[in-house]
């Protein structure tokens, strides 16, 4: 089923790397925080000013965001909800659609932008580059209602400190199609196995971040290992993660950056097995393929965005209250029935399409304690083991390297 009046999204929505500027773009992105990829020393956590109270519109609000988190009904009449906050706010908007996390996190550096629709692969950067501020919680009136689990995350925040709103997560679900795999996978070995029944035919998500996929599946079947976080892996399990793309590689037929050519592919029966998003299902389902989705015993990895204020905000009151805005029930249902995704907000089930919650779990907490949470990999362990962890400077060049 697919929900709402949403279309599929420009092929540039939520896609991520590319060959091409991985390493580049992820070393310069890490050179001003989350640690030190030579030395492996931790970065100092900046001293950034919160703001204590949200006074008058400034009238202006730009922000850097996932195609399809400001829609103002140029993309479809019926789905705006910009202009009411306009209305209600004097604040008007101007967004910038960043096709990579790697691109959001370049684009706030400029400091020209008030704030950004950060995912769990970038939002450390930007904390511990000194990009964006800490958020006072008490000037967002929208937080109680916020799911508990998306609140104070490791990826979302340090120390007890939150930089920013939650805004809506979902899972890297497992996607198969019923007549090439009749029997549901019930297990990550369908894209992992070399023998797979899905070999020659698998699809990966392309992106350094994908390694932690690789970890998950180790953390079961290999014990030895004592894999607790698949964000943190130390060089033992770094390479062990790494080895186990690179046998992957050859059954891999395509590495999807843009979930529309992931669309494509399994609806011409290219792919038959890998990762994928929900909204990816309910297309394909819509134009009669035969895909399902499932979640395997191993659990999955998952993405929760964050809206994140600037450091330099010139329009700090406009961010606030955008994020005040983009919380409330009505509008998180709006944006999570667009975009495919579960709100943050679980009140905005009473205004979603019947079965749209219960199709992106939410209020399931089995469902999403089984999720593992984008999170930028850091040299700081975070768990006693100090400074020995793959930080996501090694992981972007070991991505190269797998992909060859």
């Amino acid at each position: 089923m697919i929900f709402g009046t949403r279309h599929p999204r420009m092929s540039s929505a939520r896609s991520r790397l590319t060959l091409a500027v991985t390493a580049l773009t992820a070393a310069a992105a890490l050179a001003g925080g989350c640690g030190d990829g030579n030395s492996g020393e931790a970065a100092a956590l900046p001293n950034i000013p919160m703001a204590q109270d949200v006074g008058a519109s400034e009238g202006r609000l730009k922000l850097v965001i996932w195609a399809g988190y400001a829609e103002d009904g140029s993309n479809d009449k019926k789905v705006n909800w910009v202009t009411q906050f306009t209305k209600a706010t004097g604040c008007k908007v101007e967004a910038k659609v960043a096709d990579t996390s790697d691109s959001m996190v370049a684009l706030m550096k400029t400091g020209q932008y008030d704030g950004v629709s950060a995912s769990g692969d970038s939002s450390l950067r930007l904390i511990y580059g000194g990009t964006v501020a800490p958020v006072n919680t008490g000037l967002l009136s929208g937080y109680a209602d916020v799911a508990p689990f998306l609140k104070n995350q490791p990826y979302n925040s340090v120390k007890g400190q939150m930089y920013g709103m939650p805004h809506g997560y979902g899972a890297n679900m497992l996607m198969y199609r019923t007549d090439k795999l009749p029997e549901r996978p019930t297990s990550w070995d369908v894209v992992w196995d070399k023998d797979s029944p899905a070999a020659g035919h698998v699809v990966a998500y392309d992106s350094p971040i994908y390694i932690a996929d690789a970890a998950l599946y180790l953390k079961t079947h290999r014990p030895d290992l004592k894999i607790k976080d698949v964000y943190a892996l130390d060089d033992e399990q770094f390479e062990a993660a790494v080895d186990l793309l690179k046998q992957q590689r050859p059954n891999v037929n395509q590495y999807w950056a843009s979930y529309t050519d992931e669309l494509q592919s399994f609806k011409q029966a290219n792919n038959y097995a890998g990762t994928a998003w929900q909204v990816t299902a309910n297309l394909a389902i819509a134009d009669k393929s035969p895909v399902a989705t499932t979640l395997p015993s191993e659990g999955a990895t998952g993405w929760s965005d964050t809206w994140m204020i600037s450091s330099r905000a010139q329009h700090p009151n406009c961010m606030y209250k955008w994020m005040n805005w983009i919380i409330t029930p009505k509008v998180q249902a709006q944006v999570g029935q667009w975009f495919g995704e579960a709100p943050a907000n679980p009140k905005a089930c009473r205004y979603t399409a019947k079965g749209f919650c219960t199709t992106y779990h939410v209020g399931d907490p089995g469902f999403y304690q089984r999720l593992a949470f984008w999170r930028t990999p850091t040299a700081d362990c975070g768990d006693g083991r100090g400074s020995t962890c793959a930080d996501y400077n090694r992981w972007a060049k070991a991505w190269t390297q797998i992909k060859g």
